[in-house]
């Protein structure tokens, strides 16, 4: 199974198995909004989703919904399960076109 990482902070980071994704929504010109089934109640919740807004330059966001799916479909062996989509402490990024990352837990 693939997992996705984020990071906005020094000990704040969060990891989701890919089955977990709900989609993306770009909602500005410079930002994408993650959905995920929370991870403080789990898959059987209901209304609780937890949101990630990553930061993106304009016009890119074709490109990082791509490499986003490209990333989740990935075998195994190519990256261990572990996907980092956006790690501002150590500034590791899936994409150039990945700027920063916010995370906000629904539950």
């Amino acid at each position: 199974m693939n997992y996705f990482y984020f990071q906005d902070g020094d000990n704040d980071a969060y990891m989701y198995p890919t089955s977990s994704f709900f989609g993306a929504e770009h909602d500005g010109n410079t930002t994408m909004k993650l959905r995920f089934v929370s991870v403080v109640t789990g898959a059987g919740a209901t209304t609780e989703i937890d949101t990630i807004t990553i930061t993106i330059a304009a016009g890119s966001e074709k490109r990082v919904s791509e490499a986003i799916a490209t990333a989740a479909n990935a075998p195994l062996a190519a990256n261990a399960g572990f996907i980092v989509i956006a790690d501002n402490l150590n500034q590791d990024y899936l994409t150039t076109d990945i700027t920063d990352v916010s995370a906000a837990q629904d539950s």
